[in-house]
């Protein structure tokens, strides 16, 4: 029987631990997209505790105590933080099959120092241990991102933000990665929703320009694409609920945009014309500027209307959509294509029904302007797990170049999300060790090495132009 979690964790044959340990294990992080807070960045105060590091707006770990019986106040309530925190391990020791179980060890591990395996009865003692660590090396956001390897960390940003937070971590110096803004309109998107009005509002204020009528919304918005490019910005990020697309004139765009300014109520198929003409009007300056575009499809949010109104978005009330995305995503991206402003774009799909869709979806419109162009993004959310991972990796090796693929991203709010880079790079190698040790593909380190070391990190470096 092997042991628990040893250094070849994951790796279940000997090529796999060679292209592990010897191309990918040592090679730095590219986070590409992550939610990591920029004011935490910059403040950079030292953590008090192990619970603010573990559960802070972890909601993967949120969701797993819930479907466990452990009463909200122990989770997001008003419980001690050592009583979260004992209340987390008492749970995680029967986490058997959760990839909760495998981040937490590493997580301990890594930054901690810690090997006791979590339970109710471990609790107290790595309550004691990792509060000490804590206190002893003042553990901070920059200390676990300097001692994480990482070069770069692309944070979500709204269009109206100021990025006065990503020039003073510039200046301040204190974190060794380059850390840059990443450009996410949703909320000037989402016309349907009750937000628009008031954002629209914001939008103004941050722009100091009135924004009267569509193509105003249009202009003050590449306005902020330009102002972001200028602060070090190379990526946008879009949550899309499927993929819209339905062709508007720009009478009727100005109508819809009239309309929901009134507070009337747009339908679902405005809505649908809207988004498609705004989404390629960013991606035709994305394109021009070199920048990366990622649209993530598939979520039902903010299920639970009693616990939104309770906790708010991101506190793990959310969960896979089964929209069909095919044929509107197919016109979206053909319609920039056809006016020339298709820029690098990279697809995610949370869920899995849709990965060939993605996976060949890719294949038609790549170009030699950039190796892979079009990508299938990592396994995304509830996929980012081990099945997860390995399913959509298969899928873009069946469909497409996966020597290609810019790899792994947190997509993450917490400090400790670093490991996970090293959990994919272990399913990756063993994946591909699998492949050579079964006689599917030729035991030539020369490729294979490249192969690894690109997926860890060179693809993502050269294609984001970090």
């Amino acid at each position: 029987m092997k042991e628990f979690m040893d250094d070849d964790f994951m790796l279940m044959n000997d090529t796999a631990k060679k292209l592990y340990h010897e191309y990918s294990e040592k090679l730095p992080i590219i986070d590409y997209h992550c939610h990591l807070s920029p004011k935490m960045m910059l403040e950079d105060e030292p953590f008090e505790n192990i619970t603010q590091i573990f559960l802070g707006g972890d909601h993967y770990k949120w969701r797993y105590m819930r479907s466990c019986g452990v009463d909200e106040e122990y989770i997001t309530g008003s419980a001690s933080d050592e009583e979260k925190f004992k209340a987390f391990c008492g749970c995680l020791g029967y986490a058997v099959g959760n990839p909760l179980y495998h981040w937490t060890h590493l997580e301990l591990r890594r930054y901690f120092g810690i090997y006791d395996i979590v339970s109710e009865d471990t609790a107290d003692i790595i309550w004691e241990k990792a509060n000490k660590v804590i206190k002893e090396t003042k553990m901070c956001p920059s200390s676990l991102i300097n001692s994480s390897n990482v070069a770069v960390i692309c944070t979500t940003d709204d269009p109206a933000d100021d990025l006065e937070y990503h020039r003073e971590i510039k200046a301040k110096g204190h974190i060794k990665a380059d850390v840059y803004p990443a450009f996410r309109p949703d909320f000037a998107l989402n016309i349907e929703k009750d937000t628009f009005v008031a954002y629209i509002n914001t939008l103004e204020a941050a722009s100091g320009k009135k924004i009267d009528s569509y193509a105003k919304l249009v202009e003050i918005l590449l306005d902020r694409v330009d102002f972001f490019n200028e602060n070090g910005c190379r990526v946008s990020d879009h949550a899309l609920d499927g993929a819209p697309y339905r062709e508007m004139s720009e009478e009727e765009l100005e109508s819809v945009f009239r309309k929901a300014m009134n507070g009337g109520q747009v339908t679902a198929e405005e809505a649908e014309g809207y988004k498609s003409d705004l989404l390629a009007a960013l991606a035709k300056r994305y394109h021009e500027l070199g920048w990366v575009m990622q649209l993530h499809m598939g979520a039902l949010r903010n299920n639970n209307a009693r616990m939104f109104a309770k906790l708010g978005a991101d506190t793990g009330f959310d969960s896979v959509n089964d929209y069909a995305i095919a044929e509107g995503l197919s016109k979206l991206l053909n319609s920039m294509d056809e006016k020339g402003g298709l820029p690098k774009t990279i697809l995610y799909t949370l869920n899995p029904k849709d990965n060939y869709t993605l996976g060949t979806m890719i294949g038609n419109f790549q170009s030699s302007e950039t190796p892979g162009k079009i990508q299938f993004g990592s396994a995304w959310w509830f996929n980012d797990q081990r099945d997860g991972m390995t399913e959509q990796m298969k899928a873009l090796a069946n469909l497409g170049a996966l020597c290609k693929f810019v790899g792994m991203l947190t997509d993450s709010r917490s400090f400790l999300s670093y490991t996970r880079h090293e959990y994919f790079r272990r399913i990756m190698c063993n994946l591909i060790g699998t492949w050579v040790e079964n006689g599917e593909f030729p035991q030539d380190y020369k490729i294979l090495g490249k192969i690894v070391s690109d997926i860890s990190y060179y693809n993502a470096k050269n294609y984001f132009g970090f």
